[in-house]
């Protein structure tokens, strides 16, 4: 794929998120998932010349229930930018979205530098603290519908990110029950065993990932583990709350619509 096509994706869709706007699905076959990730990253490049920063990675498609859900068979990942991150308690701007979903997840802050693959017995050594956190997801695609390779370019759906407080416990993040409730009736259940078996499995993951294109994660950064369970819509005039066994809550209000 040419530089030119790859800026003009990137483009399209940067502007689709900024001003939350859908656009159409590319066409099937316009280009592979080497070429996704270049667009996502031009895209994410975008972002960084209007002041952004860049805060860390997302893994995506970590759960069976997300590949069912999304139609999907491949684990990807994303970045995270500091113009993502969400007051916890505190009210979210709806129409900064196009169709937002949220889904909860584990967060890590990192410890040292990723900068080669880590085998699972060095993933906690990585990790400086661990937090419960609710990610909003919204597709800048017209009906959330979209190939692994558009998904990949959209920066894996990600758009916003609410981060609950840092723990030191890390024992119990094998299988702890996950809860999602919206205005106290309990819409998701699942458990961080979803999480590619225990989360921390993420770390060994996103280290391989991102030594296959030759990129490091400093320390200090924050990595979204992938839901424990699928996603559910949005709406205006809602408290939004999650509950993690063994950690604690994190939580926000949806705005009324504007």
């Amino acid at each position: 794929m040419s530089g030119n096509i790859i800026t003009n994706a990137a483009a399209l869709l940067d502007d689709a998120a900024f001003n939350a706007q859908a656009v159409d699905q590319f066409a099937p076959g316009s280009f592979d998932l080497a070429d996704a990730y270049r667009i996502q990253r031009a895209s994410i490049q975008r972002r960084v010349a209007r002041g952004d920063g860049i805060r860390g990675i997302k893994l995506g498609f970590t759960s069976r229930a997300k590949m069912i859900q999304m139609g999907v068979d491949s684990l990807i990942w994303g970045w995270l930018t500091e113009t993502m991150i969400e007051e916890e308690g505190g009210f979210v701007d709806l129409a900064r979205y196009i169709h937002p979903r949220v889904e909860p997840e584990v967060c890590f802050l990192t410890r040292r530098t990723i900068d080669r693959p880590i085998t699972a017995l060095e993933a906690a050594d990585y990790v400086e603290a661990v937090a419960p956190a609710l990610e909003i997801i919204d597709s800048r695609y017209r009906n959330f519908k979209f190939t692994l390779e558009d998904v990949v370019a959209d920066n894996c759906s990600s758009a916003g990110l609410v981060v609950g407080p840092w723990s030191r416990r890390f024992d119990g993040l094998g299988n702890a029950g996950v809860g999602v409730t919206v205005n106290g009736r309990l819409v998701l259940s699942g458990s961080t065993a979803a999480i590619l078996g225990h989360p921390l499995r993420t770390l060994v993951q996103a280290s391989r990932l991102l030594s296959a294109c030759e990129r490091t994660l400093p320390a200090g950064s924050l990595v979204m583990a992938g839901a424990a369970t699928a996603a559910h819509a949005l709406t205006p005039g809602s408290h939004i709350r999650c509950d993690i066994n063994g950690l604690d809550r994190v939580e926000f209000f949806t705005g009324a619509a504007s």
